[in-house]
């Protein structure tokens, strides 16, 4: 997957209200650091960013960075968002090179149908969402899919059943979940339910009895 290009602009002043001024200017503050290079503070323009980000990588997107005649290989690190909005208040670009091996989360999507699973009336549950791999920044895939064709009710698709692409790696334990076969939801009536239902009754038909006995009385004493 080609890199995608990122104009990145030096020299933005620091503090809450400089950032407020960016992007309502249209621009989102950052920091580039990594390898021992001191941070840089620059920003870049916010459309230009959400364009980078919403690609199939996502925010494991490789990029370059074109900064003040330098170029720098990066990774979109940190995303600030706003809390109500949503939208990137700021990031921290990770400098990377592109022989060294490094870390990311990449989403887990679930493929096929369970097949048992539907017949018995369970579902199927997600447990896993993003997997950590180690992988060169090129080869860093853009999902992992897990099929659950073989999910049965009680069973499960562990991260050992992953697939994992060629040079791509995970420190994850292998028996740790990534999707169960959950069995149907039944409701059970408790035992206080049913003593309160059998009470009930019964005060139904000791009400139902009374009217019978009071009548049989009155018949006898006017006999």
């Amino acid at each position: 997957m080609p890199d995608i290009t990122l104009n990145a602009e030096l020299g933005r002043a620091s503090g809450s209200r400089a950032s407020r001024r960016l992007r309502a200017a249209g621009r989102i503050p950052a920091i580039v650091y990594g390898h021992g290079m001191e941070a840089l503070a620059v920003s870049v323009v916010a459309r230009d960013l959400r364009v980078a980000l919403n690609g199939e990588a996502g925010t494991n997107a490789l990029l370059t960075l074109e900064a003040d005649g330098q170029s720098y290989l990066a990774l979109a690190r940190v995303l600030q968002r706003d809390p109500v909005q949503g939208t990137v208040t700021h990031v921290d670009f990770q400098i990377v090179r592109r022989d060294e091996v490094i870390s990311a989360d990449v989403p887990v999507t679930l493929v096929g149908e369970a097949t048992e699973v539907a017949h018995g009336d369970g579902m199927v549950e997600q447990q896993l969402f993003a997997l950590p791999v180690r992988a060169l920044p090129a080869k860093i895939p853009t999902g992992i899919e897990a099929d659950v064709s073989s999910l049965t009710i009680g069973g499960s698709i562990r991260v050992a059943d992953l697939v994992l692409p060629a040079d791509v790696t995970t420190d994850l334990d292998p028996d740790v979940p990534v999707a169960m076969g959950q069995p149907p939801r039944v409701q059970v009536v408790g035992a206080g339910e049913g003593e309160e239902g059998a009470e009930a009754g019964a005060e139904g038909e000791a009400a139902g009895a009374e009217p019978s006995g009071e009548g049989s009385s009155a018949a006898d004493a006017q006999g």
